[in-house]
């Protein structure tokens, strides 16, 4: 039996992590691991966090099951984080699911449920788990062009003209905010193209939001999702909370719909119940009760916004200075891109041979594609980190 099965594809990024694990040299720095990081290159259990679990176990008084959509008050605390808190919830329904990748899952089987046909259409660069996800439910995936190498934009004109072939009822994903691996988001007048073109042929928008907090703030990271959400029929919504909440391991998500109308919705959630059974029959509950207490109690709630912020504020700073230094080095703006990107993620110009000789030469580990962590950044290396690139790039 077992010997039929294909050899396994290394995962670029753990391998990565295996390798700097390894390397003993002193001076070594890990930009590709996409987790955030502090100054001490730890990545902290947020303090509003602690409290929360410390009142849950105090208070918890039952191991039982939830059910397969989790906990009821999660799901409204999370409608109203990414909806607002002043959404007409009638349309709109929310399943606790296992962090956001397992949110894409559940979501992307019930929407093969309702359009067998569908083809998805992929940001060309994306989170590299987004296509095994696609595929593992059972879609074609199309690509449309996202990211200008050369200037650090979206390539908003060859997108539209790209999406304008997709066929009716065909599914598109994008990213909410912060997008993940170049940190290069859509404005909103480019949003609102985005929004036209959906509508013009009927495309489904299915978003993913995992940095929600990390690129202009909670509120304003929501935005592309509440503008869509009051121009378009129907769409889905998967929600991270592993980033904003730090709550990487114990796989929080939510997985959200909106429908035509409330009885189209509610048959929608029936069904994620179902398609969720069939997955993994039920969530894990700490993770989602430790957010519910946070998000609903004022107090924790403002303590968690103020910590996130701050770690907000901090990759800003991190951009900027990484910016101001390559610009030195280099003696040209060729850089100056990154300090304009959101969130967690930029990518650099570098070939693999570029990569190999950061990693052998200088002890600087970087994925394949030229996607750096900016929360890995060295706050005291910055120069040493600039220096090393412009070596690696020469003339390039």
């Amino acid at each position: 039996m077992f010997e039929a099965l294909p050899e396994p594809k290394a995962d670029a990024i753990l391998s990565l992590m295996a390798a700097f694990r390894a390397d003993t040299r002193p001076n070594k720095m890990d930009l590709g691991v996409g987790i955030y990081k502090d100054s001490a290159g730890k990545t902290p259990v947020m303090r509003a966090i602690k409290s929360a679990e410390t009142r849950l176990l105090e208070s918890q008084d039952t191991k039982a099951y939830v059910s397969p959509t989790g906990s009821a008050p999660f799901c409204a605390a999370m409608i109203a984080q990414v909806f607002g808190k002043d959404a007409d919830t009638s349309r709109i329904r929310a399943a606790q699911s296992v962090g956001g990748s397992g949110a894409l899952r559940v979501l992307a089987d019930l929407l093969k449920e309702g359009r067998p046909d569908a083809e998805i259409w992929v940001s060309d660069p994306s989170w590299p788990n987004h296509v095994p996800l696609m595929k593992a439910a059972g879609y074609s995936l199309q690509n449309y062009p996202y990211y200008d190498a050369a200037t650090g934009q979206v390539r908003i004109d060859d997108m539209l003209a790209t999406l304008s072939k997709a066929k009716s009822g065909d599914i598109v994903l994008l990213h909410g905010c912060c997008h993940n691996p170049t940190g290069a988001d859509l404005s909103t007048d480019e949003w609102n193209r985005v929004i036209d073109l959906l509508l013009e042929k009927d495309l489904f928008p299915f978003v993913d939001l995992a940095y929600q907090g990390f690129g202009d703030g909670l509120e304003e990271d929501a935005a592309a999702v509440r503008l869509m959400a009051s121009r378009v029929p129907e769409m889905v919504v998967a929600a991270s909370c592993s980033k904003n909440l730090g709550l990487y391991r114990e796989r929080v998500g939510a997985a959200m719909l909106l429908g035509k109308n409330e009885a189209d919705a509610t048959r929608a959630h029936g069904r994620l119940g179902s398609v969720i059974r069939a997955n993994y029959s039920m969530p894990p509950d700490h993770g989602a009760n430790t957010t519910e207490i946070v998000l609903s109690d004022d107090g924790l709630n403002n303590e968690w916004r103020e910590e996130l912020e701050a770690m907000r504020q901090r990759m800003v700073g991190l951009r900027q200075a990484f910016s101001e230094a390559l610009r030195k080095r280099s003696n040209s703006d060729r850089f100056d891109y990154i300090a304009a990107q959101k969130g967690m993620f930029s990518r650099l110009p570098l070939s693999t041979a570029h990569i190999d000789s950061l990693r052998e030469d200088h002890a600087i580990y970087i994925v394949g594609d030229g996607r750096i962590n900016v929360a890995g950044l060295p706050e005291g290396g910055l120069d040493k980190l600039a220096d090393a690139i412009c070596t690696v790039l020469g003339d390039d």
